[in-house]
This record gives C-alpha cells, sequence and structure tokens, in this order.
C-alpha cells in the first residue's frame, strides 16, 4: 500500500514537470521564429529615408520609325440663297466623298466629320459721308447662306494616300488639306526610345560617379518630358477645286523620329 502510493505521488509531480516543459518548448519556439523575422527586417530599415547625396543626369534615346498611317481633311463648302439649298448641295457632295472612301476600304472608325458650319453671307452698301465728318457705316444686305463640312480621314494603307486624294478633289471637295503621316503602334516605339533614353542617362551617371570617386546606389527620381514624335513626311498638302483634275499624286511617306528626354536621379555615397 505504501509502494502504491509513492508511484502515484511520483506520477502526480511528473504531469505538470511535463507540461511545464512543453510549454517552454512551444515559448522557444515562438521567440525563434520571432527574432528570425525581426532579423528579416533589419534589410528594410532605412528604405524610407530621403536620399542626401545624388546626382541627376539626362539621357536621349530616338528610334526612327516608317509612317504607316496617312491622315488629311477634305472640306465642302456650298452657298446658295437659303440654308436648305446650300445644306443640300453640300450634303450631296459629302455623302459621295464618305461612299468613295467606303469604296476605296476606308473603315467607317477612320472618316470623322471635324467640323460643320452655317454661316449667313452679307454684302455691305457704302455708307454716305460728308466733308469733315465719319462716314456712316454701310447696311448690311443678306446675299445667302454658306454650308461648310469637314471631314478628316485616316488612310491605313499609305499606297494608296495619292489615289485618295486625288478621288476626293474629283468629287467636288472645295479643299484638301493637312496631310500627316503617323505610326500606329506609336507606344511600342516611345517604349524603345525610351530604353534607349534611360541607357544613354545611365552611362552617363557611371561616368559621373567614377570621375567623382562615388558608388552609385539606387534611382530615387526619374522623370520623362518633351521630346515626342518628329515627322519628316509631314505635308502642308493644300489643294482647291481648281486642282481637283490633276493626277494622283506620289505621296513619299519618309520617316519619322521619335525621340524620349529622362532625368534619373541616383543616390551616391
Amino acid at each position: 500500500m505504501e509502494e502504491q502510493s509513492v508511484r502515484e505521488i511520483i506520477k502526480a509531480t511528473h504531469w505538470p514537470r511535463t507540461m511545464a516543459t512543453a510549454a517552454l518548448g512551444v515559448l522557444a519556439l515562438f521567440l525563434l521564429i520571432a527574432t528570425l523575422s525581426e532579423l528579416k527586417s533589419y534589410r528594410y530599415i532605412g528604405s524610407g529615408v530621403t536620399a542626401t547625396n545624388t546626382i541627376s543626369v539626362s539621357g536621349e534615346g530616338f528610334v526612327f520609325a516608317v509612317p504607316d498611317i496617312a491622315t488629311f481633311s477634305v472640306t465642302v463648302t456650298e452657298s446658295a440663297k437659303d440654308v436648305t439649298t446650300a445644306q443640300t448641295s453640300a450634303t450631296k457632295k459629302s455623302n459621295d466623298i464618305v461612299a468613295y472612301l467606303k469604296n476605296q476600304a476606308i473603315e467607317d472608325k477612320d472618316v470623322q466629320t471635324t467640323d460643320y458650319s452655317i454661316n449667313p453671307q452679307y454684302d455691305y452698301t457704302n455708307g454716305a459721308c460728308e466733308p469733315g465728318v465719319y462716314c456712316r457705316p454701310g447696311t448690311p444686305v443678306l446675299r445667302g447662306y454658306e454650308v461648310s463640312q469637314t471631314l478628316t480621314v485616316k488612310v491605313r494603307d499609305t499606297k494608296k494616300a495619292g489615289d485618295i486624294l486625288s478621288g476626293v478633289g474629283k468629287l467636288g471637295a472645295s479643299s484638301v488639306s493637312g496631310l500627316n503621316f503617323t505610326v500606329a503602334d506609336e507606344d511600342s516605339v516611345v517604349a524603345q526610345a525610351r530604353d534607349k533614353a534611360i541607357q544613354n542617362a545611365k552611362a552617363k551617371a557611371e561616368t559621373l560617379a567614377g570621375s567623382l570617386g562615388v558608388t552609385i546606389v539606387r534611382v530615387v527620381g526619374f522623370n520623362e518630358g518633351g521630346g515626342g514624335p518628329v515627322y519628316y513626311a509631314k505635308s502642308a498638302l493644300s489643294m482647291d477645286a481648281a486642282g481637283s483634275t490633276a493626277p494622283s499624286p506620289e505621296i513619299p511617306v519618309g520617316q519619322n523620329k521619335i525621340t524620349s528626354n529622362v532625368t534619373i536621379t541616383y543616390e551616391i555615397r
């Protein structure tokens, strides 16, 4: 009986010790994980601190691209004694031009009305003049109305630009102007120019750091501005009704220069 009591006493005291040991193990594991997390966070300490020692360099990059879109404006202008007659005449010519463009595979999205106006037209009689006094203003006399509609057209096959320009002229356009060449995927070309500008700035920074005897740590500032596309093939085309019977002109597209300018600020030490 006494031996059994001793075993029960030992068993009763062993259980709390086991629980205490387990608790200490869990606590130790928790502290280890917390310590590792704290050590990992040390590398981020100071990352938000403003750099005080810096250098700034500029870079320029450019890319040449062959344009694949021609854009121009065509205007129809008609005059008559009343608005209805002027509108009817202008509308017929405009509709004929739009139908012609569709037959040339120009999509609806590439033909846009950018101006439509109706303006009264006046004649002015000479006012009476008396010696030593100003002449009285003349009296306006309504002559009629002028109706004008301007379409902006995109031609995505630049080889057809000359024929289309000639075609809309033959259909009674009052003027054709503003021929301009652009690149459809301009964002991609701009990105290429930007990459070259960044490389140009980086090379300058490395040279400057070597001359100053310092080390580049990281980029702390970036700015892109200025530059943009330069349209070497841009043309101030202007053709009125008198030239509508001319043969189709040759339209060289040339190439466009797309430029990017960047400024990069580096932290140094």
